[in-house]
């Protein structure tokens, strides 16, 4: 070997040119807009504040009151309020429960078959059909409540078919009607809240029918799934997100109603929003009647946590 070949072998290997020295970093550029989201959350905060949590916390303060509209109300945190409350007024509790229960399980059976045809059958008369579902809300309240006063009335044509088919005489044995009067009994109040809530059941329902690839549908034809079969397994389970919220649209505001039960009942299906209604309007017992609605509003909290959780789903449409 060469002299000038074991030179370059002994040769140190090459070295990397130096880096360029890295400048110091200075503060990170501050966000522009991190205030937005806040900014535009809080006009909705400040109106639940101002219109919810408020007028909640001074109910709560008057439950707990004592004395009376001439000599002034006094908090003395008196909660027998609330025992005393339930214990006089219970039936009409369970009344409410009752009611807005039936109503809800009707417009389930109603509504559902109708979402059904909208979401899948109705092709170009949906835009139609929709509107017709949303057009009761075109009038007000209690403008559809007294038509349906007008509708159960004695000697119309209603109570007239269901005297003919002896209709009348099986709800009679139930309870749910007196004699061959439908108004002023449970049924008429039934009745009344059924379709002054349908819209909020048949809405959900739809959007969460709508939903539903139906590319599933034909994977289930192409297993031999009949359609009963493909209903059970698939369309069903899959707007349950749909069964669950509107049936708590349904049921939540139709528990606390008192319009219905007012013009189509009489005294004995007053419901717990009469009792409420009728103590702050009539009788001037503010401390009952803000007992009565919390009352009202953990019972229905309790039974909504239960029921969506027994549902099997959290996503609500």
């Amino acid at each position: 070997m060469s002299t000038g070949t074991l030179a370059e072998a002994e040769a140190p290997p090459p070295q990397p040119p130096p880096l360029a020295p890295v400048p110091a970093r200075g503060k990170p550029p501050r966000k522009r807009g991190r205030w937005t989201p806040y900014l535009l959350l809080a006009p909705g905060l400040i109106w639940l504040l101002v219109f919810f949590a408020m007028p909640m916390v001074y109910q709560a303060s008057t439950s707990v009151q004592t004395g009376s509209l001439e000599e002034g109300y006094q908090v003395t945190w008196h909660f027998a309020t609330y025992w005393d409350a339930l214990g006089e007024y219970y039936p009409q509790f369970l009344r409410s429960v009752l009611y807005a229960g039936s109503a809800t399980v009707l417009c389930l059976l109603l509504g559902y078959p109708l979402a059904y045809l909208i979401a899948f059958r109705a092709g170009r008369w949906r835009n139609l059909i929709l509107i017709l579902v949303i057009a009761p809300f075109f009038t007000s309240f209690l403008i559809r409540t007294l038509a349906w006063k007008t509708i159960l009335s004695d000697g119309g044509p209603v109570v007239g078919a269901l005297n003919t088919l002896h209709v009348l005489d099986v709800t009679s044995w139930l309870g749910l009607t007196a004699g061959d009067r439908v108004l002023a009994t449970p049924l008429a109040v039934v009745c009344g809240l059924t379709y002054n809530f349908l819209p909020f059941m048949i809405l959900p329902l739809y959007t969460s029918l709508e939903r539903i690839d139906g590319r599933l549908h034909e994977a289930a034809g192409d297993l031999y799934a009949r359609p009963f079969t493909t209903f059970r397994r698939v369309t069903f389970p899959l707007s349950m997100p749909g069964v669950v919220s509107g049936t708590l649209l349904t049921f939540i505001p139709a528990s606390g109603d008192y319009v219905n039960a007012e013009l189509l009942g009489s005294t004995n299906t007053q419901m717990i929003g009469n009792v409420i209604q009728s103590q702050f309007l009539r009788i001037l017992d503010y401390p009952t009647a803000a007992a009565l609605s919390f009352l009202l509003m953990a019972a229905i909290l309790l039974m909504v946590t239960v029921y969506i959780r027994k549902s099997g789903t959290e996503e609500l449409v």
